[in-house]
Parts: C-alpha cells; structure tokens; sequence
C-alpha cells in the first residue's frame, strides 16, 4: 500500500484536501495531512510562556480546522494521520518529509504566483520535492472526464524516453483507479526561426516530424497496452499544445514529466512544466526522472 502526503492550505475552502483524500480513497493508499500554522510572536510584547501559549492556542486552532475538513472528506474508515506544523516558509519541511518517507504523492492546492523574480512553494516542489507532485485546480472535479498523460516523442535523449514511457505508466494508473479514458497528446514543434526565415515549410516539417514518431508511438502503445489511436500529435509550442488539448477534452488531471532546473536560470526560465501550469486550469500530476 502507497502513501499520499496532503499539503493543507490556510483557506477553510482547501481543494488539496478533498481531492487528495479522494485520490487515496481510489488508489488504496493510506494518507497524511500536513498543516502549517504560523503568526510573528517574537514581535509581541509577551514573556516566553505567554508566547508559548499563545502558539499554541494557535495550534489547536489550526489542528481543529483540518480535522474537521478531514472528517468531512475523508470515506468512510479511511485512516488519516494529521500533522499541524508552527512554520512560515514550508517547502523545505515538506521536500525534508518527502525525503525521509516513501511518498506515491504530495498533493497541494496550485497557487500560480511564480513570476520572474519570486519562486512560489508550487516552483520550489516541483523542481527539488523527489516525490510526484499533484497540483489541485481550484475548478470542481469532474469525475467522468479522461486523464491526459502529455509525452515528448520528438526527443532522442533516452532519459526523456524513459520518462515518457513513466508517464503514460502513471497517467493510466490514475486513469484505470479512477475509472476513466486515458488520452495522449505530443506537441510537434515547428522551429520558429527556421519558419519565419521560409528555411522550411511549417506544414511539411509538422507532417515530416509526425512521420519519425510513429516508431515511439507503436512502441509505446505496445508497452503500455494502448490503442494507437490514444496518440495524438499536435503542431504548436510545447505549452499551448497541451492547454488546447487538455480543453478539447475537457481533462481532469494532466500528467507530465518536469525536468528540475536551478539557480537563476531556473527563476528566469523555468521549464515546460512551469510553463503549463501558469494558465492550467485542471490539475496537473508531475514526474521527475528516476534518478
């Protein structure tokens, strides 16, 4: 049996809670559920025990908030362990937790607020949490729409390969616990300089392109136990390709590889899967490489 880690958010309305609750309820897995409570004592002018209990009265106020979300969610018999944490910068403790046990999952509530000189929690976890992290959409559920695993068949670097094949892997495990369609897009990108410079012809190119992935696509329908037809090859960047996508069907989860990156380039850049998730509006499972 696997483990879920649940990430609660200070708003009573927490999308991570019920939605994660949900996936291990589906996936058979037991759960724990973090919370953060925090508040600038220090600057009070209070002795030490009043301090201390003043944090926590906090504390118990917090751990009372989740729980009752907790029981409201949780099915029935589904054991959850709850963990209210007095902290103020949180990534670190959960990237040290995910560290320190097995985790299948951290699932937290998406908060796009990454920009070109701020790097939100979202950034930190999917760049350095070695764990999958499963970012909620503030938009209701549906729990009839397909899982969309979003693969890179134009790449000859085997750890992609192999990172492709780990997400369709996933994606219809998910699919499967969830009772649901799977569906695969691949964005054929078109080199825009080479475009716009008339070096080649958009739609030869795309078509050309869409020609040399057939091999990965049979390979991996054959691996993964898929129709062909679940493969879908899309002209367009990376990033628009799979919002379009993931809108025509109308998915609930979109499960993607993200390859870390780090320092400045990393805050200036990001990577495709920060990309995607800037204007995502459903959740998004994201994978690493195994290592």
């Amino acid at each position: 049996m696997g483990k879920i880690l649940i990430v609660a958010d200070q708003e009573d309305g927490c999308v991570a809670t019920s939605r994660g609750l949900e996936l291990a309820q589906r996936l058979g897995h037991d759960v724990e559920v973090v919370a953060f409570a925090y508040a600038p004592l220090d600057r009070l002018a209070r002795d030490k025990v009043q301090k201390a209990e003043m944090r926590q009265k906090l504390l118990d106020r917090r751990t009372a908030q989740v729980q009752e979300r907790i029981d409201r969610f949780a099915a029935e018999g589904q054991k959850v362990a709850l963990k209210v944490v007095w902290l103020k910068t949180i990534y670190p403790w959960i990237i040290k937790r995910t560290n320190a046990t097995n985790f299948d999952l951290v699932v937290k509530t998406g908060a796009s607020t990454g920009g070109m000189t701020h790097t939100s929690t979202d950034w930190h976890l999917l760049r350095e949490c070695p764990a999958p992290i499963f970012i909620a959409a503030e938009d209701k559920w549906s729990r009839t729409r397909p899982v969309l695993a979003a693969v890179d068949l134009d790449t000859r670097k085997r750890s992609k390969k192999q990172l492709n094949s780990k997400v369709i892997r996933h994606a219809k495990h998910l699919a499967d616990s969830l009772g649901v369609e799977l569906k695969i897009i691949s964005a054929v990108v078109v080199p825009t300089l080479l475009a716009d410079l008339d070096i080649v012809d958009p739609a030869t190119y795309a078509k050309e392109r869409k020609e040399e992935m057939m091999p990965q696509v049979k390979a991996l329908a054959a691996e993964h136990g898929l129709p062909q037809k679940a493969f879908v090859l899309k002209r367009g960047p990376v990033d628009k390709v799979i919002h379009s996508q993931a809108a025509k069907v109308r998915a609930q989860v979109v499960v993607m590889g993200t390859v870390a990156r780090r320092g400045i380039k990393a805050q200036l850049v990001g990577n495709t899967a920060e990309s995607v998730l800037q204007d995502m509006r459903t959740d998004v499972l994201a994978l690493k490489p195994d290592s």
